[in-house]
């Protein structure tokens, strides 16, 4: 099976600023799309997340937290982290639409920004909580996924014009851009959740960038 490709700092510029200005959810969509590629989160968890894993009762972000192992793919606790300015803006941008609209909030509006901290922290355009579809396995067990929120992160890739990007993509380049930067095989195990370091490997091999980079010094 062909690994899902590394999107280059460039081409998520582009699809952000495409996302920002279509649609009828374009800071939802922008801040899902930041979201994506600064946490290495899969779908589900992304879904799962909710406005107090987000915020703190007083406002402020929670610079870092833990993924809560309920919600995690593997339900094992991970780091989370709210570091990235840009990311919290765009998140911040779209929670202050949310208030507009009405949509998850609360009668206390001194406490989390006026919204309810245990309300989904990205709501699907009806204010809902994005929904889950069973699978059953060939063995009997059955899993959920969530379709949705799957399909509007292709969709945000698709109309970017950046082929074969979903949120695959986006948790490969999130691994693949630590590595670039230097850190571990074991930092970025333990940012993403898998099982081994070998996982990570197969992650990060492979990285268009320096495959380049080698064949640039043959000649």
């Amino acid at each position: 099976m062909a690994k899902s490709p590394v999107i280059e700092q460039h081409q998520l510029r582009h699809a952000v600023k495409v996302a920002s200005i279509t649609g009828q959810n374009a800071k939802r969509d922008a801040a899902l799309l930041l979201v994506f590629y600064g946490t290495g989160l899969t779908p589900n968890e992304v879904a799962k997340l909710q406005v107090s894993d987000y915020l703190l009762a007083d406002g402020r972000h929670v610079a870092e937290t833990t993924l809560r192992p309920e919600i995690a793919f593997n339900g094992k606790r991970r780091p989370l982290l709210w570091a990235s300015q840009k990311i919290c803006a765009a998140v911040d941008d779209y929670l202050q639409s949310r208030l507009h609209t009405r949509q998850g909030v609360t009668t206390s509006p001194a406490a989390f920004r006026g919204l309810d901290p245990s309300s989904s922290l990205f709501l699907t355009a009806d204010g809902e909580p994005f929904s889950f579809t069973p699978r059953r396995t060939p063995s009997g067990a059955v899993s959920y996924s969530c379709e949705s929120l799957t399909e509007i992160v292709r969709r945000l890739h698709h109309q970017a014009g950046i082929e074969h990007g979903n949120a695959s993509a986006a948790r490969r380049t999130f691994a693949v851009r630590l590595h670039r930067d230097g850190r571990s095989l074991k930092l970025i195990q333990q940012l993403i959740g898998v099982s081994s370091l070998s996982a990570v490997k197969r992650l990060i091999d492979g990285d268009p960038v320096k495959l380049a980079s080698v064949v640039s010094g043959v000649i």
